[in-house]
């Protein structure tokens, strides 16, 4: 019992941070929360499954500093590509046996730093993936673009 409070308070918390409102401006924020809060929700997805092995996530955090945004976009951000790389890890199994799926390891590597300017913070987040063609490359940040089938997937991409 104890430790499902823990997990339910650890939850709670999560979510109040990764839907923390937007206000008008700006506002200093930790990152690696919002990163984190979006793992806590995204969780469940990383587990193994009937199809595939557990996926790994693999934080390298830099020391950044607080960074003025609006953390709830911007974690809308993280949790929208994120999903898209827990998906294409999952699609890349759909053709494996579950043998071969466990021997490929799947992983996503979160890694923040301060760029070399000093004046910005850099995010990247990478999975060991088949990874994407180039005309998807060109098309990720079009508005309403998918590689998904009509129904499946919020519509949002990466716009």
């Amino acid at each position: 019992m104890k430790l499902a409070s823990e997990r339910i308070k650890d939850i709670s918390i999560s979510l109040r941070t990764f839907s923390r409102a937007d206000t008008a401006e700006k506002v200093a924020c930790n990152l690696h929360e919002g990163i984190e809060s979006t793992l806590l929700i995204l969780k469940y997805r990383l587990k193994a499954n009937e199809k595939r092995p557990a996926i790994e996530v693999i934080t390298k955090y830099g020391k950044i500093p607080p960074v003025k945004c609006f953390l709830g976009q911007l974690n809308q951000v993280f949790m929208n590509i994120l999903a898209k790389a827990i998906d294409a890890l999952d699609t890349s199994c759909e053709v494996l046996s579950f043998a071969q799926a466990q021997a490929n390891h799947h992983q996503i590597l979160i890694h923040t730093e301060v760029s070399s300017e000093q004046n910005m913070v850099v995010i990247r987040i990478k999975d060991n993936g088949q990874g994407m063609s180039e005309e998807v490359r060109s098309r990720i940040f079009d508005h309403l673009f998918t590689t998904k089938e009509v129904g499946k997937g919020t519509g949002l991409g990466l716009a």
